[in-house]
């Protein structure tokens, strides 16, 4: 039996749309009675933030030490896709997340990941075929088909695609989706399969165009994918169908703020405070159907409490009725960690990648701010640092392989390289470097420590193992914090002038998003699912 207590304060009621005087009464971790009265305290109440969609992963923390740093900014709850995970260690990983959240007061809603691998184009460590993703539907603590990359399997009514798709609606449970620039009659086609969300807009025509078609546009503000500017005027259009999300967000970013950092950005360019934190608090519980309480009577007491309503910074938050965090401390109990991993390759050699560029060579063009990438083709002999194009490679971590080679425009480093074993979607090793000893070096201390992010020059070398799949620390998230802010330090003292260059690196494997990509098996067209040369 939990304790009975009472808050007082200035109440938010989101779905009246008032601020009003008076108490909540919680007994037992659910709300019993609101009740409207003259109280001294001036702090707000109001309900908890979710994420609505968000690859816990990228926090590089493992669940449990992904909410002791969350619940900080008054998040309460996540929509978490765990297809990066289930990429490197298939159902396994699935329940692995499930394990390690379950060890903490938080609401983590995991969905089943739709494409594992995302592509038949690269190599991941694992596939989810139609029947585990409906064997892991059928799990109570699985909420949601998680994003359908496969649009063009969807468009052509792929079989495997289709089967997934229906499982889904056989269990009764939403499917997410991910269209990147998908519009007229490919995008009416997309979505009429039964596909719900996008948190891929990447233009205000593009968001309202499947705003319009019933779709529910997810505003995304993560460490390096950042959409909020082009897409919050939509909050003029339609309030019901949006959902606020950080998508991937990397730990100095989560450490300052989470969904609250949206929310009190809203507010401050003049958008209405309850159509705010409708977006920010209410839409994902009533989409997805969530557990979550909503400041009502006969909720659970999920709610945060705040001195003002523009920064949204809570000095309280209660999940279930216990106080999870206060005053910028978290009150959530650190939680052992597991290694589970699959890292398979070995020590690489300089020589390994040696490549000359073509007469006309093919040139990825990193955008910061955004996953998507610009293609262009130079004179071979304009591919040196000079010109800020300099080589990347994709080395297979699962088996031993011939490394892919490619070339990269934006990076702006001037010395050394940096390598990361987070690469979307297949989490192979990426590297970028100005000479191929210190790519090798890069990649071989990943290769040591079964995983990480590093960054290294001729005398230095810095670096962030990742042993959880080669994705996530085993370690506290404000250590974790520190040592990525360390080897992010280097990234940029090498001349990478990239915002999170690291998460950006990750997405230069991406191969469901446009333009140009590099995945271990070649350079990758994004737009005509092809490689070319």
């Amino acid at each position: 039996m939990k304790p009975s207590f009472t808050l007082e304060g200035q109440i938010v009621d989101v779905h009246h749309q008032r601020i009003y005087s008076g108490v909540v009464i919680i007994e037992n971790g659910v709300i019993i009675k609101i009740e409207a009265k003259e109280v001294s305290s001036k702090q707000f109440i109001l309900p908890g933030f979710i994420d609505a969609h968000v690859h816990i992963e990228s926090s590089l923390l493992v669940p449990s030490e992904f909410a002791r740093m969350a619940v900080l900014h008054g998040t309460v709850a996540t929509v978490s896709d765990p297809h990066e995970i289930a990429n490197v260690l298939g159902v396994e990983g699935v329940h692995y997340m499930l394990n390690n959240a379950s060890l903490v007061p938080f609401y983590f809603y995991f969905g089943a990941p739709s494409c594992v691998p995302a592509t038949i184009f690269e190599t991941a460590g694992a596939e989810l075929t139609p029947d585990d993703v409906s064997r892991l539907l059928a799990l109570p603590e699985i909420t949601y088909l998680a994003e359908m990359m496969n649009y063009p399997g969807v468009l052509s009514k792929q079989s495997d695609v289709m089967q997934k798709l229906d499982a889904a609606k056989l269990a009764n449970k939403p499917v997410d989706g991910h269209a990147p620039g998908l519009r007229g009659v490919d995008m009416k086609a997309y979505f009429d399969s039964g596909i719900t969300t996008d948190h891929e807009c990447y233009t205000y025509e593009e968001g309202l165009e499947k705003l319009n078609h019933g779709v529910h546009v997810l505003i995304r503000e993560g460490s390096a994918a950042r959409n909020f500017d082009a897409l919050i005027p939509l909050m003029k259009e339609d309030v019901s169908k949006l959902m606020f999300c950080s998508d991937d967000k990397h730990p100095d970013s989560l450490v300052l703020g989470h969904i609250n950092q949206l929310a009190a950005k809203a507010v401050a360019l003049g958008y209405n405070l309850f159509d705010v934190l409708q977006v920010a608090c209410i839409n994902p519980i009533q989409h997805y159907g969530l557990a979550v309480g909503q400041l009502r009577v006969g909720d659970s007491a999920d709610c945060i409490v705040t001195e003002e309503l523009e920064s949204f910074i809570p000095i309280k938050t209660y999940i279930k009725g216990e106080l999870v965090a206060q005053n910028g401390k978290t009150l959530i109990e650190r939680q052992p960690v597991e290694i589970v991993n699959n890292f398979k390759c070995q020590a690489v050699k300089p020589a390994d990648f040696a490549h000359t560029p073509q007469l006309q060579q093919r040139v990825i063009v990193c955008e910061d701010g955004s996953l998507i990438t610009g293609s262009i083709t130079v004179n071979g002999a304009d591919c040196v640092v000079q010109h800020d194009i300099i080589k990347m490679a994709v080395v297979n971590r699962y088996k031993q392989a011939p490394i892919a080679i490619g070339y990269v425009q934006n990076f702006g480093l001037k010395q050394g390289a940096i390598a990361s074993s987070v690469a979307h979607d297949s989490h192979n090793i990426i590297a970028v470097g100005v000479d191929d000893e210190s790519m090798c070096k890069a990649v071989n201390v990943l290769v040591e420590n079964s995983g990480g992010l590093c960054a290294v020059n001729n005398q230095d070398t810095h670096c962030l193992p990742l042993p959880v799949a080669g994705l996530m620390s085993d370690r506290d998230a404000w250590t974790v914090t520190r040592e990525y802010m360390q080897v992010d330090g280097m990234a940029k003292a090498l001349g990478c002038k990239l915002r999170a260059p690291f998460m950006s690196l990750s997405f230069m494997a991406l191969l469901v998003i446009p333009h140009l990509k590099l995945s271990d098996k070649g350079l990758f067209d994004a737009d005509t699912f092809t490689f070319v040369s």
